[in-house]
This record gives structure tokens, sequence and C-alpha cells, in this order.
């Protein structure tokens, strides 16, 4: 449910995995996307339960498809939710696909889990199947065209069935405003920067996706936002999330930085360093996820 993605200007084409806002593309950096992918997972896994389980489902769905699934966050939250349920599991990345794998035979569930490698901005689409729930989460907005993505989630799903797109309302945050010493700001600002490059290169980013449901011949049932805040003293894995994901900002936004909000970023992604981020006990993850639910007539 992510995600600053740091994606160089290749958006014609479509990730297609849960990036949750945090990293870049998979064809030249799997094992640090994924890595984030998993932290974030681990972090938020009590919102993402909660979302899961505020869909507004008639009967609980026995053939899910889960577009962007990357390493597999909402493909395993799914599969608890809903014991009895089958996921399919798309994503363009050959590496995603494959951790989620090996996280299946570990959890036991490998034989309820397809995995299915694609470009959903290709057509046609691969083989689905007729799911109930159709899940999207983070994925929505890299599409190069999403019109054709809803009008073609609306074909695939079962007559009643129901399409969840989760995106992010807000790219975690998680310093305080006066951090760090001498250079409060530096997140805003780095941010501020990220988002400039966003809005060039990812324009559906922050849209609002319930008048393109609409449009797609969706019938949008709820909506929601999520606001999270997570201690950093509530799970010792908010350091390295915040370490991985902030190192990932860098990469977008270093040109746009002074330097002497460079040189502070760079102090703070030391890990050996004193003022690393890794060693601070101030951090809170803080975020927001909103999600739209729409059933096909």
């Amino acid at each position: 449910m992510t995600p600053a993605h740091q994606h160089p200007p290749q958006q014609g084409k479509s990730p297609h995995h849960r990036d949750h806002g945090l990293g870049g593309h998979p064809e030249h950096d799997d094992a640090g996307q994924a890595e984030i992918l998993d932290l974030d997972a681990e972090v938020l896994a009590e919102h993402l339960a909660s979302l899961t389980a505020w869909l507004p489902l008639r009967n609980a769905p026995g053939r899910i498809v889960d577009l962007g699934c990357g390493t597999g966050a909402g493909t395993f939250a799914l599969l608890d939710r809903f014991p009895e349920a089958r996921v399919t599991a798309v994503d363009t990345s050959a590496g995603h696909l494959r951790l989620l794998r090996e996280k299946a035979r570990a959890r036991g569930v490998e034989e309820r889990v397809r995995t299915v490698r694609a470009d959903l901005d290709t057509h046609p689409w691969p083989a689905l199947g007729t799911p109930d729930l159709v899940w999207a989460s983070a994925s929505m907005h890299h599409l190069a065209h999403p019109d054709r993505a809803l009008a073609a989630v609306h074909e695939l799903l079962a007559p009643g069935g129901l399409f969840a797109v989760v995106e992010l309302a807000g790219f975690p945050r998680f310093l305080p405003p006066d951090a760090p010493g001498g250079r409060p700001g530096l997140e805003e600002r780095a941010h501020a920067a990220t988002d400039r490059f966003h809005a060039e290169h990812v324009p559906h980013r922050g849209a609002d996706w319930g008048p393109m449901l609409t449009a797609a011949g969706f019938a949008v049932e709820g909506e929601r936002t999520l606001t999270v805040r997570v201690e950093g003293d509530r799970d010792p894995a908010i350091a390295r999330y915040a370490h991985g994901s902030l190192r990932r900002i860098r990469g977008v936004a270093a040109p746009a930085l002074s330097p002497e909000d460079l040189a502070a970023l760079d102090a703070l992604l030391d890990p050996d360093g004193p003022h690393s981020v890794l060693r601070r006990a101030d951090l809170a993850v803080r975020t927001e996820r909103s999600v739209w639910a729409a059933r096909r007539a």
C-alpha cells in the first residue's frame, strides 16, 4: 500500500508493481525495491489489514487478481483475509514474482497463488480468469493509459465483482519538522523536489480515481482515506524503512537540493555516521492511503 517513487523518465511503460511510492523500477533495481516493499509491508501490516477488512464485499471472494503485486504484501493480506481464496498475482518484475513465490512456499500457500508477468499497458492482457475481486495498490497511477486498464478490469471482473484501487494520498515522512539539526525541514524540501519530478513523469499520481472508475462503467460504492502514523519505538524496522526510503528519494531530489541540504541528507544516509537516520530515536511513519471500491454492475 507502495511505496517516494524515484523512477527515471520512462513512464511510457508501466511498472505494474506495488511500489508504495518508495522505489525505482525493477528493471534496474529489483533488490533495492524489493527491500522497500518488504519493509513497507512489515511496518504497515496492521493498516493494510484494515483496508482489506473495509472492502464492501457481498460474499467472500474465491478468485482474486492482484495487479502490480510487487513482492506480495497485498497478495498475502488478501490470502489471510479470505482463507478460501486463490490469488493471481501480476507484476512486470520477474524478480519480485520470484520472491513472492518463495514467500508463498514458506507460508505453505503456494497452491493458492499463481504468478503472471505482464505489462498492463500492453493489449491484450494475459488470461487472468474471471475474478470476484481485483486489487490494485499503488500501481494504477503508473499507467500510461489508465482508461484502457480500467476498461480491461471492468471486462475481466465477474458480474457484481469488486475493484479496489489503493493509492498513496501522501508519501511517507519519517523525520520531525525540526530535523536534522542545522537544516530543519530538509525532508519536506526533498519531497517537494520529487513532487515536481513526478508531476512531469507520473501525471496520474494523486488522481481522484472515482470519476475515472465511473466513466469506465463501475459503480463506486465506497471511498476511504486512512491516516497512518506509526511511532519508531514500536518497530525497529522503521529506521531501516526510513533509511531505504530517504536513500531512494535522494536519487531524484539531489539535483534540486542546495549543497547544504544534500550534505545534510548524506549525513542522514551514512549508516556509520553519528547523524545517521538509523541512530535516531524520534522517527515516525506518517502517510495516508486512499482506497476506492467500485463494483461491476
